[in-house]
């Protein structure tokens, strides 16, 4: 489980405008996916300049996590839990065409995240709309 949380998985990014399916498990949200149980709600933007810079101010207000990859219009953002260190992964996908920002945030280890990735996705887009 060491090996799996330390390493960042092979999956991340974006392939054709769209970031990687949903697990069978219970520890993902994205907004890229029609399963209701894992979907959120893409998040509008007009600039991609000054999204990409309120997004690293929501990710620092937010604390505890570390901004990984940065290539131009996809983020992923390490996010590590306070108590058992485990890492999570926040990818953001900035789509210029559709003024959409995409999100997607998975647990590294375990069955169920306890609602973990939604509660974080609930965060960021409340700070980030503010």
């Amino acid at each position: 489980m060491f090996y799996k949380n330390s390493n960042a998985p092979s999956y991340l990014g974006i392939h054709n405008g769209k970031f990687a399916p949903m697990p069978s498990t219970p520890n993902a949200v994205s907004s890229q996916t029609d399963d209701p149980e894992k979907s959120v709600d893409a998040l509008s933007f007009k600039d991609l300049d000054s999204a990409k810079q309120k997004v690293v101010s929501v990710l620092s207000t937010m604390g505890g996590n570390k901004i990984e990859e940065d290539d131009g219009n996809y983020l992923h953002v390490v996010f590590t839990t306070p108590t058992m260190k485990y890492n999570d992964d926040v990818e953001l996908y900035f789509d210029t065409n559709s003024g959409l920002l995409h999100y997607r945030s998975q647990s590294r280890t375990g069955y169920s995240d306890n609602g973990l990735n939604r509660e974080r996705y609930n965060q960021f887009s409340t700070l980030y709309n503010e």
